[in-house]
């Protein structure tokens, strides 16, 4: 998902994770910008990329990194802006909903990242992995409770 936007510094990083949210208006809502700083600030993951993508009732696409002063209020900052793909936004800004939003945020799963190194030092690597949305998981074991 390295794009030709980004310009980054030889560095080590953890596993990353691309995440597409919709959004209800343009912009993310300053409860889920606390809910990321939250987890910044616990050492769990760290912004990478954030990109807001909108598709007008006329169809005219935008892709544009967040703002970053607004962003920097909320005690974040992107530490590789531009990683998303402009190939990768493009596909992804063209399946939204005429007049539609959405976010694109590149983290890196600071959580993991011991565990990457330690793989890669025993020649090992991680063949699958795959996210359950919350909702699904909650609504399985909702289900598995009643039982």
């Amino acid at each position: 998902m390295i794009g030709s936007r980004a310009t980054l510094a030889p560095a080590q990083y953890g596993p990353v994770e691309l995440t597409v949210i919709s959004l209800r208006d343009p912009v993310p809502s300053a409860g889920v910008l606390h809910a990321l700083a939250d987890q910044v600030s616990e050492g769990v993951v760290r912004v990478l990329d954030f990109v807001i993508l909108s598709k007008s009732a006329s169809g005219t696409v935008s892709i544009e990194e967040i703002d970053l002063d607004g962003f920097a209020l909320d005690g974040l900052e992107l530490h590789a802006p531009g990683l998303a793909g402009d190939e990768d936004l493009t596909a992804i800004a063209g399946r939204l909903p005429f007049g539609g939003a959405a976010a694109v945020v590149v983290l890196e799963l600071l959580w993991a990242r011991d565990l990457a190194e330690q793989l890669a030092h025993d020649g090992s690597v991680v063949l699958a992995a795959e996210r359950i949305p919350a909702s699904v998981v909650n609504t399985i074991v909702g289900m598995a409770s009643d039982d």
